[in-house]
């Protein structure tokens, strides 16, 4: 509890011992002395809503909850109802207190789960460490993280190994190793050895940093839920204060002007004050706190629980618009295979070993830096002898061309065999076929896939289940890969061999295609997928570790690189959500049906506090679950 939390618990408890007081020697004192006695009790509780309310008409701003409990216990005061003027103003500022305690935990949850900016950087300086802040720290410098410590600015190992811990970022409890010649991100914890780190890049451009800011600046982008509640609160106020006084003024001027046998019904054996009693339990009902408050801390407990699921939501707008998906499209490369090509297959011609032919691809191949070379080295599991290998040529569009041991090698697709008029022959299975030839002759083919993600079959399944009616694939690759990739994940639809124009051109198509009321959400690497991620109603940034095209581009980043975590993502805005709809109907339902009751004098004061201050009261605690998503 903050200090000004306790100093409002304190005069909570002194108004209220001040009132019971005054109630027990209320018989004691004259009209006057008892309304004066009243007085202090109030002042002590109610005199900062009083002077925030004369400050906000000041300011031109009238009509809000301020001014609707100054004006219902001061008109209290005025028709001798004393005691239910303090013992509104007191049950109000214990409304305000818990609301201010809920909000507190809400942004402590938050700030405890994304508590990842390092307070300091370690520096050595004549033999022995510093600590200097991180901004401080020069790009190309070196920093030396000890164990236990945060990684303060991202860059690369140049001596040392350790487990980094990063669940801050991830919401993985699993450790990452690393060694000398990775690159490390800021935020994460160093949990073993003592790591030297070379920043490569400043503390400002940092992940984390990018990360606090996008977190930060999450409640700027309200939903739509957030939007009526504000439009909503802006005319409601006005309307009720305007009912209150034509629920007084009305009444009033017939008692007056009208014979007693020709009054109404309702007006009958009533006096003028008794319909100004009415119209303050009025304002007091109609104070719309629950609303105001319990809808924006609902998405802002969606935004810090996802937060610590390694889920960043830039707004609560996305966070509604993921609610309403019913089509997600996937990138391929690194969404939902790995992006990383290992060898899946060895098909030697007769007389040939596949030891052999594995060798005599990775000795050609050796020079060349393509995602297939380095699987094929990968393959061959030794240290290459370069010696080996001479007149290296590489065949842009075709392959590479090498002498292997004095023997002419030729490794690559089916357009460098006929270029080498070598009788070839393709492969039935799916992925990228390297065709070799020793010499001339046909020694065979290694086929070369990109691996499935080991939940991403279960990330389909999951999104079928949570409501998604299609999942759609795009891919740059060929047609008999995405056919094989589609099968085995059991997608709706995939589109092969598209450039990354054609990708944006194929989301416009599914928008045509989606209904009214559904969303299309893009998911993909976050790398170069900005063009799709911002045309989709939903970009969805796959890994987004230390990716800063990932954090600029999408609406919805996860942290790790795991698509099973779309799925969890869509439970925590539906639950959000139900959160707000529940809140909204709750509060709203009891507010109009109290408002009638008092309308028509069949509710007195204290159902007036619980339509206030016990309908913010239950909002707020429902609001709050929405902070609570471990189990989804």
């Amino acid at each position: 509890m903050t200090k000004k939390q306790k100093k409002m618990l304190w005069r909570i408890i002194a108004a209220a011992a001040l009132f019971v007081a005054a109630k027990l020697l209320e018989p004691q004192f004259t009209d006057v002395a008892r309304t004066l006695v009243y007085l202090i009790p109030y002042a002590v509780i109610g005199w900062d809503v009083l002077w925030r309310a004369v400050r906000n008409i000041a300011h031109g701003q009238v009509f809000d909850e301020n001014f609707l409990m100054a004006l219902a216990t001061v008109g209290a005061f005025a028709t001798g109802e004393c005691p239910e003027a303090v013992v509104v103003m007191l049950f109000y500022q214990v409304g305000e207190l818990f609301q201010s305690y809920a909000v507190g935990k809400s942004r402590r949850s938050i700030a405890a789960l994304m508590d990842i900016r390092p307070d300091y950087a370690n520096i050595e300086v004549d033999g022995k460490l510093e600590e200097v802040d991180p901004e401080d720290v020069p790009v190309g410098g070196t920093i030396i993280v000890k164990a236990g410590e945060r990684i303060p600015i991202d860059g690369q190992i140049i001596e040392g190994s350790s487990a980094l811990d990063t669940a801050a970022l991830t919401g993985e409890s699993v450790p990452r190793d690393v060694a000398a010649g990775d690159a490390v991100i800021s935020g994460c914890v160093n949990l073993t050895g003592l790591l030297r780190v070379r920043p490569t890049r400043a503390f400002g451009e940092s992940t984390v940093a990018k990360i606090l800011d996008l977190v930060e600046n999450a409640s700027e982008k309200k939903a739509k839920a957030e939007n009526f509640i504000t439009r909503f609160a802006r005319w409601y106020t006005p309307a009720v204060v305007i009912a209150a006084v034509a629920l007084t003024a009305i009444p009033a001027l017939l008692l007056a002007l009208l014979p007693a046998a020709s009054l109404p019904g309702f007006l009958a054996g009533t006096a003028w004050t008794d319909w100004l009693h009415r119209a303050l339990i009025f304002l007091v009902i109609s104070c719309p706190c629950a609303l105001v408050i319990s809808v924006p801390l609902s998405f802002f407990g969606g935004i810090g629980g996802a937060s610590k699921r390694g889920i960043l939501v830039k707004g609560a707008s996305y966070l509604e618009a993921l609610a309403e998906t019913e089509t997600v499209v996937f990138d391929k490369t690194g969404t939902l295979t790995r992006g990383t090509f290992r060898v899946t297959a060895v098909h030697p011609t007769e007389g040939v070993s596949a030891d052999d032919l594995v060798e005599y691809a990775a000795l050609a191949e050796n020079y060349s830096g393509h995602p297939i070379s380095l699987s094929l080295r990968e393959a061959y599991g030794k240290a290459v002898d370069t010696s080996r290998v001479t007149n290296v040529a590489e065949i842009a569009g075709h392959g590479v061309r090498a002498k292997v041991d004095g023997k002419t090698v030729c490794a690559g697709n089916g357009k460098l065999m006929d270029r080498e008029g070598a009788p070839w022959h393709p492969c039935e299975l799916p992925g990228t076929t390297v065709h070799i030839t020793v010499d001339g002759f046909y020694a065979g083919h290694i086929v070369i896939s990109d691996e499935i993600k080991e939940d991403a079959a279960e990330a389909i399944r999951a999104l079928k289940a949570a409501g998604v009616r299609r999942t759609v694939m795009l891919t740059g690759d060929s047609s008999a890969v995405a056919a094989d990739v589609a099968a085995q994940l059991k997608l709706d639809d995939y589109r092969a061999e598209l450039l990354p124009g054609d990708k944006v051109d194929a989301v416009e198509r599914l928008l045509s295609e989606t209904s009214p009321s559904g969303r299309l959400a893009f998911v993909g690497d976050g790398i170069n997928d900005a063009p799709v991620l911002t045309r989709a109603d939903i970009g969805i940034a796959m890994g987004g570790l230390g990716s800063d095209a990932a954090i600029e581009a999408a609406d919805i980043v996860l942290m790790d690189d795991k698509p099973s975590k779309i799925a969890t993502a869509m439970r925590i805005s539906r639950k959000t959500l139900r959160i707000v709809k529940q809140n909204i109907v709750f509060a709203l339902g009891v507010k109009a049906l109290v408002l009638l009751l008092g309308a028509f004098g069949m509710a007195n004061m204290w159902e007036a506090v619980f339509a206030d201050v016990g309908v913010a009261f239950i909002a707020i605690l429902n609001a709050t679950r929405a902070l609570h998503v471990e189990k989804l």
